[in-house]
C-alpha cells in the first residue's frame, strides 16, 4: 500500500547559528506579525523559503517564489544547507504538555518520502477539505524550488504498537533538538542504518495513511506529479516528506478549533433567541465554558460553549438531539452529521444564525483568546470539543471529508529540520 523511501535530507549547517532561529512552525499557522518575527531571528531562517517576502517593488506576485529559489540555491552553495550523507529516515520526536494534563507527553513520527497517490486509490486518504487559492500558492513554491521545504503530518494503523516500537529501537548516532519557545522540545535523530530502514518500510508497507496536516501540499503535490505524465520508472515527483505517525502513539493529541463569529447580520439579543430555539441556554462565566463542555462530553451529551461580552456565555445543549440531527438536510453520512463541528456549522451559524460563507469566522485553539476575542469586538466566540482520532479515520474511510479546520493535532510539525530537493533524488 505505502511506499516510503529514505533521502538524502537537507539540514542546516552549524555555522548558521542555533537551531532555534533558523526553525519555525508551518506556513499555514503563521500570521503576516508572526512571520516578520521569525524572519527577524536570523537571515537563514526557514520562513525566508517557505513565505517568501512580498517587496513593494516586485514586478509581479510570483517575483517572491523565485526569491524563495534563489535563495535555497544561494544557501546549498554557500554550504549553509548541508545534504546528509547517507540515505536516511529521520525519527521526530516532540515532547509537550497540554492544559489539564500533569504528566509531558512524547509522540513520535518518522520522517519519510512518501509515494504521493490519487485518493481513490486509498492508499493516502484525506480527511478535511481543501480550497483553491491556498494550493496555487504552494503550487508556486513547490515549482520555483523543486523542493519539499516542509513535512506534512500523516497517520497510520498500528494496532499493537509494532511500528512504533520498531521506530523507537532502531539505532541512530546523532540527535538535534531544539525548544520551538511554546513549550515542546523537538528531536532529530537521522536513522541510515540500512536494516532498521527496511524494517521500518516493511512494517509500514501495507498501511494505509491518513493526512492529519498538510491536505493543500499533499494535493500540489499530487499535481505537480500529474502534471509530468507517464513515465517509464520511478522520478523525484512521485514523492514527497511526510512525518508518520502510529494511531497508537500514547503522546497523539487531537485539540479543538473555537471559531470565533467576527460580526452578525442580526443585533446579539436575536442571535441568542434563535439558538434558544434549538438548545437550552444555561449562563455560565465565560472562563468557566470549556470545562463545562468537556463535562458535558464525558457524560455523553454534545455541548457547545458560546462567549459574548462581558465575561459570560452560555453553555448549550440541544433540547431535541434527534431532532437536530434530522434538521441536517445535507447527503452526508449520519457519522458526518453527527460531528460537532457539522452541527456548528450546518445548524448553529447557517441556519440559526444566518452566518454565509467563512468569511466573519476567524479559528484558534486557544479558548482564552476566543473568550478575550468578543472583549475586543468579535460578536460571539464558539467554544466546543475536538472530534476523535477515529472519527477522522472513519470518516475518511468512508470516502468524505470535514470541513476546514475540523482537527487540530498538536503539536504541528517544525519547519526547517530538514528539507528535501527533488534534485537530490
Amino acid at each position: 500500500m505505502a511506499s516510503i523511501r529514505p533521502f538524502l535530507g537537507l539540514r542546516y549547517a552549524s555555522h548558521c547559528g542555533s537551531i532555534d532561529c533558523l526553525t519555525a512552525p508551518p506556513y499555514d499557522v503563521l500570521s503576516p506579525k508572526e512571520r516578520d518575527d521569525y524572519a527577524s531571528r536570523n537571515p537563514h531562517n526557514i520562513v525566508h523559503l517557505t513565505l517568501p517576502e512580498q517587496k513593494p517593488d516586485d514586478r509581479s506576485k510570483y517575483v517572491k517564489y523565485l526569491r524563495s529559489s534563489s535563495l535555497l540555491t544561494e544557501w546549498r552553495r554557500n554550504g549553509d544547507l548541508a545534504l546528509e550523507p547517507k540515505p536516511a529516515l529521520y525519527r521526530y520526536t516532540q515532547k509537550f504538555t497540554i492544559p489539564g494534563v500533569v504528566d509531558p507527553l512524547i509522540r513520535t513520527s518518522i520522517i519519510v518520502l512518501i509515494k504521493v497517490e490519487p485518493y481513490e486509490n486509498g492508499v493516502v486518504l484525506p480527511h478535511e477539505q481543501t480550497f483553491p487559492k491556498h494550493k496555487e500558492d504552494r503550487m508556486r513554491i513547490l515549482e520555483a524550488t523543486r523542493s519539499h521545504l516542509e513535512c506534512i503530518f500523516g497517520l497510520f494503523d498500528d494496532p499493537g504498537g509494532e511500528v512504533l516500537r520498531s521506530i523507537n529501537d532502531a539505532p541512530s548516532t546523532e540527535s538535534v533538538h531544539t525548544d520551538s519557545g511554546d513549550g515542546v522540545t523537538h528531536f532529530l535523530e537521522p536513522i541510515s542504518d540500512p536494516d532498521a530502514i527496511n524494517e521500518i518500510k516493511g512494517l509500514i508497507a501495507d498501511k494505509t495513511v491518513w493526512i492529519a496536516d498538510g491536505h493543500h501540499r499533499y494535493e500540489t503535490a499530487l499535481a505537480f506529479r500529474q502534471a509530468l505524465g507517464e513515465q517509464p520508472g520511478p522520478v523525484a515527483e512521485d514523492y514527497m516528506m511526510m512525518a508518520l505517525c502510529s494511531i497508537s502513539d500514547p503522546g497523539l493529541v487531537l485539540l479543538p478549533t473555537h471559531r470565533i463569529l467576527l460580526s452578525l447580520p442580526v443585533e446579539l439579543s436575536e442571535a441568542l433567541a434563535s439558538l434558544g430555539e434549538e438548545f437550552d441556554m444555561v449562563e455560565a462565566p465565560a472562563g468557566d465554558l470549556m470545562s463545562a463542555i468537556e463535562s458535558k462530553s464525558a457524560e455523553g451529551t454534545r455541548a457547545f460553549g458560546v462567549a459574548i461580552k462581558g465575561g459570560t456565555g452560555y453553555v448549550m445543549t440541544a433540547k431535541d438531539p434527534t431532532g437536530l440531527l434530522a434538521s441536517i438536510t445535507t447527503n452526508d453520512s449520519n457519522l458526518l452529521k453527527d460531528l460537532d463541528v457539522t452541527v456548528l456549522h450546518q445548524v448553529i451559524l447557517s441556519r440559526l444564525l444566518n452566518v454565509k460563507g467563512l468569511d466573519t469566522i476567524a479559528y484558534t485553539r486557544d479558548e482564552r483568546e476566543a473568550v478575550e476575542a468578543v472583549e475586543n469586538g468579535a460578536a460571539m466566540s464558539f467554544l466546543m470539543n475536538p472530534p476523535t482520532v477515529q472519527d477522522m479515520k472513519a470518516i475518511a474511510m468512508g470516502g468524505e471529508k470535514m470541513p476546514q479546520k475540523s482537527t487540530y493535532y498538536y503539536p504541528k510539525i517544525l519547519s526547517g529540520l530538514v528539507l528535501w530537493s527533488l534534485n537530490d533524488f
